[in-house]
């Protein structure tokens, strides 16, 4: 286990995913044998198709799905071969048999009639389309945050309310104890009236991506990766990890991460189904090479409740000060800090606000919800309002000036100009209509 202090540094360089790993603060759990763990009835085991089998696919999403006896993948899909084929050895192995069917085109696996449920953990530029693509062919979907563009994320509550499924928007932190605790202690008043909000985020990596062209590997459909994103040549910079910093297919850092703790913020706030109403920032962007997300960062988020949220860089914190005290943690997970012994140590009553938790975390809550058809911890609408805050950040920053934001029209005030990056076309044949 690294120190608070080491792990501000590791941060500069490594994700979330991969610095839970290696600091052993998250970890893929340990399989356990198909012959150990008995075998659920037909008729409640929900069939369950992956779309997506990196290394977050594979090592936290297909992990936790293959310990459910009540869950049963039957295909794994990925444009990278060899990805495949690794997820592929990874269920028939829990499986004990070569049962589980590869494709590279996850329109396969939508027109299965046999799969009750997909998980996609593709890069963000798919997320919508191919989550829209899986509700309309009836199939109940947990997707990866965040969506592309605020526009994305109002089409993507339309058609999961038309075609009445069950969505979870997929981040684990609403079955965190640290993050669900602050939430209860903010909204049960036990700092007094919210005042502001401190969110810190982690930096980008160090290098901007060399965006030379380079053959395509054998083993990727490139033309597929890219899908809806305009046409780009082939670089490893590109793609897996690296397509976080490059706007075509993502929203930076401030996406990736923001999407965690601002949810945090905003479930605290009593705000996860509105959002703010002015953001302002500075920052920069990167330059000289592949890389072209936001850099730097110095955000501030105005809610219509006085509140004030604050994002800068650093090691990935939160914290929430109000009129009595204050409460919040420092590092990813760290542990619940408060301003008080009486704060941090004080019940919530059973006739006091309690949030919903699943603490088996998103999967089994998805599952869960599958089965009765209940709305999920972090439903389609709540994810799409946070990932509008990280939005209207990068916006602010790329436009230079303050906005004011309409959060019940969900547009911008009197700004045809910022109005117009609230989405973004697709490359043919791809539509979302």
């Amino acid at each position: 286990m690294v120190s608070a202090n080491t792990s501000a540094s590791i941060m500069t360089r490594l994700s979330r995913r991969s610095f839970v790993r290696t600091t052993g603060l998250l970890f893929a759990p340990t399989l356990i044998p198909a012959r150990l763990r008995g075998a659920a009835a037909p008729s409640n085991q929900i069939n369950v198709g992956f779309i997506g089998t990196g290394d977050h696919g594979t090592g936290w999403n297909l992990r936790r799905y293959l310990n459910f006896n009540d869950a049963r993948v039957r295909v794994v899909c990925d444009v990278d071969a060899e990805r495949m084929r690794r997820a592929k050895e990874i269920v028939d192995e829990q499986y004990l048999n070569r049962d589980c069917a590869m494709t590279r085109d996850f329109r396969v696996v939508l027109a299965r009639d046999d799969i009750d449920a997909v998980m996609i953990s593709t890069p963000d530029h798919w997320h919508t389309l191919i989550s829209v693509l899986a509700l309309r062919a009836g199939k109940d979907v947990q997707c990866e945050k965040p969506t592309l563009t605020i526009d994305e994320g109002k089409v993507l509550i339309d058609t999961v309310r038309r075609h009445q499924r069950v969505f979870q928007t997929s981040t684990e932190d609403r079955s965190i104890p640290v993050y669900h605790r602050m939430a209860e202690l903010v909204r049960n008043g036990r700092i007094g009236r919210l005042q502001r909000i401190e969110v810190i985020l982690p930096r980008q990596p160090g290098v901007p991506g060399d965006p030379t062209p380079q053959p395509v590997p054998p083993e990727l459909d490139w033309d597929m990766w890219l899908g809806p994103a305009p046409y780009a040549p082939y670089t490893k910079d590109r793609v897996h990890f690296n397509f976080r910093w490059i706007w075509d297919y993502s929203g930076g850092i401030i996406c990736d991460w923001g999407t965690h703790l601002f949810d945090t913020a905003q479930w605290a706030n009593d705000t996860e189904r509105s959002g703010p109403v002015e953001i302002e920032g500075t920052g920069t962007h990167w330059e000289g090479g592949l890389y072209d997300t936001v850099k730097d960062y110095d955000l501030t988020y105005r809610y219509a409740n006085g509140v004030v949220m604050t994002c800068q860089p650093g090691n990935p914190s939160i914290k929430f000060i109000g009129t009595e005290g204050w409460v919040g943690n420092t590092g990813w997970r760290g542990p619940l800090e408060a301003s008080s012994p009486a704060i941090l140590n004080t019940t919530i009553s059973r006739d006091e606000i309690h949030l919903r938790t699943q603490p088996e975390g998103e999967h089994r809550d998805f599952l869960d919800c599958v089965k009765t058809r209940q709305e999920p911890y972090f439903p389609v609408d709540i994810g799409h309002r946070v990932s509008t805050v990280c939005h209207l950040g990068n916006l602010a920053i790329k436009l230079g000036r303050k906005l004011k934001w309409d959060p019940a029209a969900e547009r911008f005030e009197n700004d045809p100009a910022a109005d117009a990056l609230r989405s973004r076309p697709m490359r043919a044949p791809w539509t979302l209509i």
